[in-house]
């Protein structure tokens, strides 16, 4: 199995409620894809060094998981560039 982490960036405009729904919509993608999530966790809202979307600071959620093909990574990475509560995300093969 390949190691992933995958961080994204949550808008802070949404409440607490959708970004529950958000990470565990995202986190349910995964699962159901063959992935095996390791941990997901928030980390905290910071302050960005230039302007995203109109927005000065964001969520940053990360997400260590475990999977034997990309077929979870692609999903996951196709249905956060179309959806508007995740600003930016980024995928990183571990080597560990």
């Amino acid at each position: 199995m390949t190691n992933y982490e995958i961080t994204y960036i949550i808008s802070p405009a949404i409440d607490e409620a959708a970004k529950t729904a958000l990470v565990e919509r995202f986190d349910n993608i995964l699962k159901n894809d063959g992935a095996e999530i390791v941990d997901s966790k928030d980390w905290s809202k910071r302050r960005f060094a230039y302007e995203i979307g109109g927005y000065t600071e964001g969520i940053y959620h990360v997400v260590n998981l475990k999977a034997n093909d990309a077929a979870a990574i692609d999903e996951f990475s196709r249905l956060a560039k179309i959806n508007d509560g995740i600003l930016r995300h980024m995928i990183v093969k571990r080597e560990d």
